[in-house]
Protein backbone atom coordinates (compact mmCIF):
# COMPACT_ATOMS: atom_id res chain seq x y z
CA UNK A 1 0.00 0.00 0.00
CA UNK A 2 0.96 3.37 -0.59
CA UNK A 3 0.45 6.15 2.12
CA UNK A 4 -0.41 9.76 0.59
CA UNK A 5 -0.15 12.34 3.59
CA UNK A 6 -1.63 15.88 2.99
CA UNK A 7 -0.82 18.98 5.26
CA UNK A 8 -4.03 21.06 5.47
CA UNK A 9 -3.58 24.64 5.67
CA UNK A 10 -2.45 25.89 2.73
CA UNK A 11 -3.04 22.82 0.94
CA UNK A 12 -6.02 21.44 1.23
CA UNK A 13 -7.93 24.75 2.45
CA UNK A 14 -7.15 28.67 2.04
CA UNK A 15 -7.28 29.20 5.53
CA UNK A 16 -4.75 32.15 5.75
CA UNK A 17 -6.85 35.01 6.20
CA UNK A 18 -8.73 33.63 9.23
CA UNK A 19 -5.41 32.75 10.72
CA UNK A 20 -3.83 36.14 9.91
CA UNK A 21 -6.92 37.42 11.69
CA UNK A 22 -6.81 35.66 14.85
CA UNK A 23 -3.73 36.12 14.91
CA UNK A 24 -4.13 40.07 14.89
CA UNK A 25 -6.86 39.64 17.59
CA UNK A 26 -5.12 37.64 19.91
CA UNK A 27 -1.31 39.90 20.04
CA UNK A 28 -3.92 43.23 20.04
CA UNK A 29 -5.64 41.98 23.48
CA UNK A 30 -2.13 40.60 24.57
CA UNK A 31 -0.79 44.19 23.92
CA UNK A 32 2.26 42.61 21.98
CA UNK A 33 3.48 44.18 18.65
CA UNK A 34 2.06 42.15 15.69
CA UNK A 35 4.84 41.49 13.51
CA UNK A 36 2.26 41.72 10.01
CA UNK A 37 0.05 38.82 7.87
CA UNK A 38 3.43 37.94 5.89
CA UNK A 39 5.04 37.13 8.77
CA UNK A 40 2.49 34.60 10.00
CA UNK A 41 1.75 33.73 6.45
CA UNK A 42 5.67 32.19 6.87
CA UNK A 43 4.91 30.42 9.81
CA UNK A 44 1.50 28.51 9.44
CA UNK A 45 1.91 24.68 9.40
CA UNK A 46 3.63 25.21 12.87
CA UNK A 47 2.18 24.13 15.84
CA UNK A 48 0.55 26.93 17.90
CA UNK A 49 3.03 27.18 20.44
CA UNK A 50 6.12 27.23 17.81
CA UNK A 51 3.96 29.61 15.38
CA UNK A 52 3.38 32.16 18.43
CA UNK A 53 7.37 32.03 19.80
CA UNK A 54 8.63 32.27 16.12
CA UNK A 55 5.70 35.60 15.78
CA UNK A 56 6.67 37.43 18.91
CA UNK A 57 10.76 36.74 19.21
CA UNK A 58 11.69 39.22 20.92
CA UNK A 59 8.95 38.05 23.76
CA UNK A 60 10.37 36.11 26.74
CA UNK A 61 8.13 36.17 28.90
CA UNK A 62 5.97 32.31 29.13
CA UNK A 63 3.29 33.73 30.89
CA UNK A 64 2.63 36.43 27.52
CA UNK A 65 3.46 33.66 24.64
CA UNK A 66 0.61 30.99 26.82
CA UNK A 67 -1.79 34.46 26.67
CA UNK A 68 -1.26 34.68 23.27
CA UNK A 69 -2.06 31.41 22.59
CA UNK A 70 -4.91 31.27 24.78
CA UNK A 71 -6.19 34.21 23.01
CA UNK A 72 -5.74 32.83 19.64
CA UNK A 73 -7.95 29.94 20.20
CA UNK A 74 -10.63 31.42 21.48
CA UNK A 75 -10.19 34.15 18.79
CA UNK A 76 -10.32 31.19 15.79
CA UNK A 77 -12.94 29.68 17.46
CA UNK A 78 -14.86 32.76 17.50
CA UNK A 79 -14.41 33.91 14.08
CA UNK A 80 -15.13 29.80 13.01
CA UNK A 81 -19.22 31.28 14.34
CA UNK A 82 -19.59 34.47 12.22
CA UNK A 83 -21.64 35.03 9.50
CA UNK A 84 -18.81 36.06 7.15
CA UNK A 85 -16.26 33.03 8.01
CA UNK A 86 -14.66 31.37 4.91
CA UNK A 87 -12.18 28.41 4.60
CA UNK A 88 -12.91 27.04 1.40
CA UNK A 89 -11.17 24.21 -0.41
CA UNK A 90 -8.81 25.16 -3.03
CA UNK A 91 -9.91 23.99 -6.71
CA UNK A 92 -9.50 20.59 -7.19
CA UNK A 93 -8.83 19.19 -3.81
CA UNK A 94 -11.90 17.43 -3.38
CA UNK A 95 -11.87 15.38 -7.12
CA UNK A 96 -8.42 14.91 -6.19
CA UNK A 97 -8.69 13.16 -3.10
CA UNK A 98 -11.49 11.19 -4.48
CA UNK A 99 -9.34 9.36 -7.04
CA UNK A 100 -6.88 8.54 -4.73
CA UNK A 101 -9.41 7.19 -1.67
CA UNK A 102 -10.89 5.07 -4.62
CA UNK A 103 -7.85 3.19 -5.92
CA UNK A 104 -7.50 -0.08 -4.08
CA UNK A 105 -3.51 0.82 -3.71
CA UNK A 106 -3.63 3.88 -1.39
CA UNK A 107 -4.19 4.93 1.90
CA UNK A 108 -4.87 8.90 2.58
CA UNK A 109 -3.75 10.93 5.96
CA UNK A 110 -3.40 14.10 7.14
CA UNK A 111 -0.28 15.63 8.60
CA UNK A 112 -1.26 19.09 9.79
CA UNK A 113 -0.43 21.78 12.67
CA UNK A 114 -3.95 22.24 13.57
CA UNK A 115 -5.08 20.96 17.02
CA UNK A 116 -6.94 17.69 16.39
CA UNK A 117 -10.22 19.50 17.46
CA UNK A 118 -10.12 22.17 14.56
CA UNK A 119 -9.14 19.13 12.02
CA UNK A 120 -12.16 17.58 12.91
CA UNK A 121 -14.61 20.50 12.65
CA UNK A 122 -12.96 21.16 9.14
CA UNK A 123 -13.25 17.48 7.55
CA UNK A 124 -16.98 17.12 9.01
CA UNK A 125 -17.77 20.27 7.75
CA UNK A 126 -16.50 19.23 4.10
CA UNK A 127 -17.44 16.11 4.09
CA UNK A 128 -14.00 14.37 3.86
CA UNK A 129 -13.41 12.19 7.04
CA UNK A 130 -13.83 9.14 5.87
CA UNK A 131 -11.36 9.49 2.73
CA UNK A 132 -8.40 9.39 5.82
CA UNK A 133 -7.29 6.54 7.82
CA UNK A 134 -4.90 8.41 9.74
CA UNK A 135 -5.15 12.05 11.60
CA UNK A 136 -1.75 13.55 12.68
CA UNK A 137 -1.81 16.90 14.21
CA UNK A 138 0.23 19.03 16.52
CA UNK A 139 -1.81 17.36 19.44
CA UNK A 140 0.47 14.34 18.62
CA UNK A 141 3.42 14.79 17.93
CA UNK A 142 6.47 17.67 17.86
CA UNK A 143 6.04 20.66 15.45
CA UNK A 144 7.21 20.27 11.85
CA UNK A 145 9.62 20.02 10.68
CA UNK A 146 10.05 17.36 13.36
CA UNK A 147 9.13 14.16 11.36
CA UNK A 148 7.07 12.75 14.29
CA UNK A 149 3.72 13.10 12.31
CA UNK A 150 5.21 10.97 9.21
CA UNK A 151 6.60 8.31 11.60
CA UNK A 152 3.73 8.25 13.60
CA UNK A 153 1.35 7.62 10.19
CA UNK A 154 3.57 5.21 8.89
CA UNK A 155 3.36 2.57 12.37
CA UNK A 156 -0.26 3.49 12.43
CA UNK A 157 -0.78 2.10 8.73
CA UNK A 158 1.79 -0.22 8.24
CA UNK A 159 3.23 1.87 5.25
CA UNK A 160 6.74 1.77 4.35
CA UNK A 161 8.52 5.43 3.85
CA UNK A 162 10.02 4.90 0.08
CA UNK A 163 5.92 3.83 -0.69
CA UNK A 164 4.80 7.22 1.08
CA UNK A 165 4.53 10.44 0.18
CA UNK A 166 3.69 14.12 1.83
CA UNK A 167 1.70 16.71 -0.58
CA UNK A 168 2.47 20.12 1.30
CA UNK A 169 2.95 24.16 0.75
CA UNK A 170 5.72 24.72 3.19
CA UNK A 171 9.50 24.06 3.81
CA UNK A 172 8.23 22.66 7.07
CA UNK A 173 6.29 19.84 4.89
CA UNK A 174 9.43 19.37 2.83
CA UNK A 175 11.15 19.04 5.58
CA UNK A 176 9.24 16.84 7.74
CA UNK A 177 8.62 14.33 4.98
CA UNK A 178 12.32 13.82 3.83
CA UNK A 179 13.47 13.40 7.19
CA UNK A 180 10.89 10.71 8.00
CA UNK A 181 11.75 9.09 4.22
CA UNK A 182 8.94 9.72 2.71
CA UNK A 183 9.20 11.55 -0.66
CA UNK A 184 8.32 15.37 -0.55
CA UNK A 185 5.70 16.94 -3.15
CA UNK A 186 4.59 20.39 -3.33
CA UNK A 187 2.29 22.83 -4.44
CA UNK A 188 2.50 25.86 -5.72
CA UNK A 189 -1.01 27.33 -4.85
CA UNK A 190 -0.64 28.02 -0.90
CA UNK A 191 1.42 30.06 1.48
CA UNK A 192 5.69 29.21 0.39
CA UNK A 193 6.68 29.93 -2.78
CA UNK A 194 7.93 27.29 -5.16
CA UNK A 195 12.13 27.92 -4.68
CA UNK A 196 10.87 27.56 -0.96
CA UNK A 197 10.09 24.38 -1.45
CA UNK A 198 12.51 23.29 -3.94
CA UNK A 199 15.62 24.23 -1.89
CA UNK A 200 13.55 22.30 1.29
CA UNK A 201 13.38 19.19 -0.72
CA UNK A 202 10.57 19.21 -2.68
CA UNK A 203 10.95 16.41 -5.75
CA UNK A 204 8.26 18.29 -7.80
CA UNK A 205 5.63 20.78 -7.19
CA UNK A 206 2.52 20.64 -8.29
CA UNK A 207 0.84 23.38 -10.26
CA UNK A 208 -2.67 22.15 -9.82
CA UNK A 209 -4.89 19.49 -8.04
CA UNK A 210 -5.37 17.70 -10.61
CA UNK A 211 -2.04 16.98 -11.52
CA UNK A 212 -1.39 15.34 -7.98
CA UNK A 213 -2.48 11.90 -8.82
CA UNK A 214 -0.41 11.61 -12.06
CA UNK A 215 2.56 13.19 -10.36
CA UNK A 216 2.73 10.28 -7.42
CA UNK A 217 2.08 7.70 -9.95
CA UNK A 218 5.14 8.74 -11.90
CA UNK A 219 7.39 9.70 -8.91
CA UNK A 220 6.45 6.75 -6.48
CA UNK A 221 7.36 3.74 -8.61
CA UNK A 222 11.03 5.48 -9.33
CA UNK A 223 11.56 5.12 -5.72
CA UNK A 224 10.41 1.85 -5.04
CA UNK A 225 12.69 0.54 -8.00
CA UNK A 226 15.78 2.07 -6.43
CA UNK A 227 14.65 0.87 -2.82
CA UNK A 228 14.49 -2.61 -4.48
CA UNK A 229 17.47 -2.40 -6.64
CA UNK A 230 19.92 -1.35 -3.49
CA UNK A 231 17.99 -3.29 -1.41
Amino acid sequence: MRLILFDCDGTLVDSHHNIAEAMRRAFAEADVPYPGDAATRGIIGLSLHAAVAALAPEETSPETLRALEEAYKRHFFQLRHEPDFHEPLFPGAREALERLAGRDDVLLGIATGKSRRGLEVLLEREGLRDFFVTLQTADDAPSKPHPGMVLRALEETGAEPHRSALIGDTRYDMQMAGAAGALPVGVAWGYHPPHALKAAGAAAIAEAFDHVPGMLDDLLPSREKARHATG
